[in-house]
């Protein structure tokens, strides 16, 4: 696949879970079920050589392998080169940058999950393949084609289900060891509503919490404090609209719940690390 066919297939990994170059199965919204888990894409390039999506924050968790070296991920105070002695794992609402030019092997699956990290946890997971691990994901990357299109959907989706369960249950993944459902229920409420005036004090009381029990038990659960989590949808959201629609700054703002384009900006300057007009720019699919 070409340099220019690539990059203008590939809708990148922002707000939507579906890169367009992959399998695509649920998208966001679905819950996840029994298992925990849903999985959005998975998708396989066997010359991947364009790969730039700088200051990523979603809502879904990826999975990447790489066959060779050639990419990585950025944080803001780390990076990582993807290489075939190691698995990526980046969990949802993580801001980090894509980098990659080399024409590599690249993997991918795009999932959401139930389950909630220890705040301790080192992010990004980095895991050294076991040999059945590796075994999968040789025999979910030959149902691809040169097109990166799959060949058998059913069969890729039982076997990246399979992957992500073996993968999940690695004991260098810490977990939280107790459920949080009305946390969890109220980060859904401000992720379905933030485009409203959110009271986070409101919040509190309709999960039947005191207000600084609700502040401390969701960052504990989420890793950020309810308002930055707001902040952090909105901000998504707003980068989705800079990228693919033609609305003034000042009507993005007013979509995505912030009050002017200028707090906006401060906020959207402050999450990514770039303005919404550079960062427009810089995304802009033309």
């Amino acid at each position: 696949m070409s340099f220019i066919n690539l990059k203008k297939r590939n809708a990148g990994c922002y707000s939507s879970p579906f890169s367009g170059v992959g399998a695509e199965f649920f998208p966001l919204g679905i819950l996840p079920d029994h298992s925990g888990l849903v999985l959005h894409e998975a998708g396989f390039v066997a010359q991947n050589n364009w790969w730039n999506f700088p200051n990523t924050l979603s809502p879904f968790w990826r999975l990447y392998y790489n066959f060779k070296k050639g990419h990585k991920v950025v944080f803001r105070n780390f990076e990582k080169e993807l290489t075939p002695e190691h698995m990526v794992l980046i969990p949802d609402h993580q801001l980090f940058d894509s980098v990659g030019t080399r024409p590599v092997p690249h993997f991918w699956v795009t999932f959401s999950l139930a389950s909630r990290l220890d705040i301790h946890q080192e992010i990004p997971i980095i895991l050294t393949p076991e040999r059945y691990e590796l075994d999968i994901i040789r025999k979910i990357t030959a149902l691809f084609n040169d097109t990166a299109n799959c060949l058998d959907r059913k069969k890729t989706y039982n076997m990246c289900i399979a992957l992500l369960n073996i993968v999940l249950c690695r004991k260098e993944i810490r977990w939280q060891t107790n459920d949080s459902p009305m946390i969890e229920k109220a980060s859904h409420f401000i992720e379905q509503n933030y485009t409203s005036a959110i009271s986070i004090r409101e919040t509190a009381r309709k999960s039947g919490m005191s207000y600084t029990a609700f502040i401390r038990a969701f960052r504990r659960y989420q890793g950020v404090k309810p308002v930055r989590f707001l902040m952090q949808v909105r901000t998504r959201q707003a980068a989705d609209l800079l990228v693919n629609t033609n609305l003034p700054i000042e009507d993005v703002a007013e979509k995505t719940g912030f009050p002017n384009r200028a707090y906006l900006s401060r906020v959207f300057k402050k999450i990514t690390g770039t303005s919404p007009a550079l960062f427009r720019k810089t995304h802009s699919p033309s």
